[in-house]
């Protein structure tokens, strides 16, 4: 655009929605609201006459559903989409598909109080939005199509069927004694997309790995279901005295800040509330500090594809215990900015593509 705004489209059935989120946009002097309507139809036809930078979707709509919107969009010319999503558990699963579908980010909406709560959440929805815009969508629709051509755990019922005693031996093990070593991942932006490249090449013998991914309160406990159906690993929203155990990714849960403990022989995660750090509840930094404190050169750091800059100071003490770590690389990140961050910072030992994590982790672990 030649005012250098970032160009919104708001499309929500919700009159309501559309009239505070337009005025709330309109405050901010880096984007301009190119329009707001009420359905796909509509949104379809105004695009076409002016192309936005970003565009808001609500999911549930009459006429033609977000989904399937955003699937088209991303078929016909691939463009950051930010979803307006209920705070239901209904919501949080079609969010997962639109996520999955190639959507950017979330915002996130009550049923009840709805103004107020969109006033009260401005800086989060317009921190999204700038996220969005920023995003390489080329390197979205690039994860977008790896992942849906990879088969999972529910559709390779055979090779389950076959392995089923060989996994649960070895989570008999992980059970009785836990790894040594562990793996903390940090990521905002294009993560969830990240997070299934690389946690569905793991196998059960990798080491345990505790995740913190910026999204909101709800959402995780999704996100981490959704994983753990096609991954191979045991994936779960983490809570308090879980352990970290080879062979489970335990991910922060929305609005909550995790860190590792010592327990005796084991590690665990504390799970707790607390004030913002960096924007963000759960925080990378938090997560990254805790196990530079506790797990020191036992551990290895990843930071990966996400806006700002939570988890570079965190991976930086990880760096100074003598913990390994690493980056993931500009080309495969749909936003360069954590990583970036922590590579100013001099705490990346080695930067590689997205591709390569999931072998740095087994790697790892050997």
């Amino acid at each position: 655009m030649s005012d250098k705004k970032i160009g919104v489209l708001i499309v929500d059935d919700s009159a309501v929605v559309r009239q505070v989120l337009t005025q709330l946009l309109s405050k901010s002097a880096d984007i301009k609201v190119l329009g707001s309507v009420s359905d796909p139809i509509f949104a379809m036809a105004k695009m076409n006459q002016d192309w936005p930078d970003v565009v808001v979707l609500d999911v549930e709509m009459p006429r033609m559903d977000g989904i399937t919107f955003l699937k088209k969009i991303m078929s016909v010319r691939p463009t950051p989409v930010v979803i307006c999503s209920t705070l239901t558990e209904k919501g949080a699963e079609t969010t997962m598909q639109a996520l999955s579908a190639g959507a950017t980010g979330i915002v996130t909406k009550p049923k009840a109080g709805l103004k107020s709560f969109l006033e009260d959440d401005s800086g989060d929805i317009i921190h999204a939005i700038k996220a969005a815009a920023m995003t390489d969508m080329r390197c979205m629709k690039a994860m977008t199509m790896a992942v849906h051509a990879k088969p999972g755990r529910v559709q390779n019922e055979q090779a389950t069927t076959v392995s089923a005693n060989a996994n649960a031996n070895a989570s008999a093990s992980a059970l009785a004694a836990t790894t040594d070593r562990l793996v903390a991942i940090g990521t905002s932006t294009g993560g969830t997309q990240a997070l299934e490249v690389v946690l569905t090449q793991l196998s059960r013998i990798s080491p345990g790995i505790v995740i913190v991914q910026h999204m909101p309160e709800k959402f995780t406990g999704a996100f981490a279901a959704r994983l753990n159906s096609i991954c191979e690993i045991e994936v779960k929203e983490a809570v308090s005295g879980d352990r970290v155990i080879a062979g489970r990714a335990l991910i922060a849960p929305g609005g909550k800040h995790m860190s590792v403990k010592r327990s005796g022989a084991q590690y665990v995660v504390d799970v707790q509330d607390g004030p913002l750090v960096n924007r963000h509840r759960p925080s990378v930094d938090v997560l990254f500090r805790s196990v530079a404190k506790w797990a020191g050169k036992n551990a290895l750091g990843i930071i990966m594809t996400g806006m700002g800059d939570d988890g570079a100071r965190g991976l930086k003490d990880m760096h100074a215990v003598g913990a390994r770590t690493a980056g993931q690389d500009e080309k495969t990140c749909v936003v360069y900015g954590m990583p970036k961050e922590a590579m100013k910072l001099g705490a990346v030992q080695q930067e590689l593509p997205l591709q390569a994590i999931a072998g740095l982790i087994e790697q790892y672990g050997k």
